[in-house]
């Protein structure tokens, strides 16, 4: 059994947040250069060319990429063969989500849903787990803005609507989103599970890089179908019209109920802040 300290994980998540807030990934970054070149709408490019502009000065000023900081969201994969010595792997996971928003000097967003009372180290950090087997632990970090939050949806289908019922949810989303959610957006899409389930697989479905196809076939032709359809809609970065409405499309499918057909769409905005690590 292999044991890790909790403060080497406490560190290693408040250095994710740290980094994460300054630097735009470069797969996100990859995919605003794209749109930028193919863009047809000049204020659409020209707002595309001030959003790599703020990440460059991000990176160069290590100011952070966006004033909404985001709630800390992980997914954290634990081999069976770990254990974590000192805190328990939450404590640990927070600790460090406590020392990042400090240390980064960056806004604490966590407040209570009632009183909205600012909790004020932007803890608890919304953490998903799962066990696999090995004696690592996998950890996938996102900052997760509230404006695209916002505007995310989950529907409880009917069986016989199918997949074009899929597609028409996905794309009427997205329309009425408009500019809310801060376009180009990374779309995600959880099909089946159960309420909860499609919610959370819509969210992870965001961790997938940029520009890489779905592996199931199936998936991959939806996509193409639903990319297509959101970007004609004609939002456009930040609402100033254009092609570039979505900047990926990413699904994840799970087994249901014969009854059912739950379909959640977690909606990213383009500072698309995540990373990864594996302890």
């Amino acid at each position: 059994m292999r044991v890790i300290a909790s403060e080497e994980i406490s560190n290693t998540v408040k250095n994710l947040i740290i980094n994460s807030s300054v630097n735009l990934p470069e797969d996100t970054y990859k995919s605003l250069k794209q749109a930028s070149e193919k863009e047809i709408s000049e204020s659409g490019k020209t707002v595309l060319n001030q959003i790599l502009l703020n990440a460059d000065i991000a990176k160069t000023e290590l100011k952070p990429l966006c004033q909404d900081t985001g709630l800390a969201v992980f997914f954290v994969e634990v081999g069976k063969d770990v254990a974590v010595g000192g805190k328990n792997l939450t404590d640990a996971i927070n600790d460090g989500t406590r020392a990042g928003y400090a240390e980064g000097f960056l806004r604490k967003s966590t407040c209570d849903p009632l009183s909205r009372k600012n909790i004020g180290d932007n803890t608890p950090a919304i953490i998903h787990y799962d066990i696999n087997d090995g004696d690592k632990i996998k950890i996938m970090y996102a900052a997760k803005g509230g404006g695209s939050e916002n505007m995310s949806r989950l529907k409880m289908l009917r069986p016989s609507d199918g997949k074009d019922g899929v597609i028409d949810f996905v794309v009427e989303t997205m329309r009425e989103a408009g500019p809310n959610p801060c376009p180009p957006n990374i779309v995600g899409v959880g099909i089946g599970g159960n309420f909860e389930r499609s919610a959370i697989i819509a969210k992870k479905a965001l961790f997938r890089k940029l520009g890489a196809k779905n592996d199931d076939p199936e998936l991959a032709e939806m996509e193409s179908i639903i990319f297509e359809k959101v970007n004609n809609i004609g939002t456009g970065p930040m609402g100033f019209g254009g092609i570039c409405t979505a900047l990926g499309i990413h699904i994840i499918k799970e087994p249901c109920h014969i009854a059912s057909f739950p379909v959640a769409v977690n909606i990213e905005c383009h500072s698309h802040r995540h990373a990864e690590v594996i302890i």
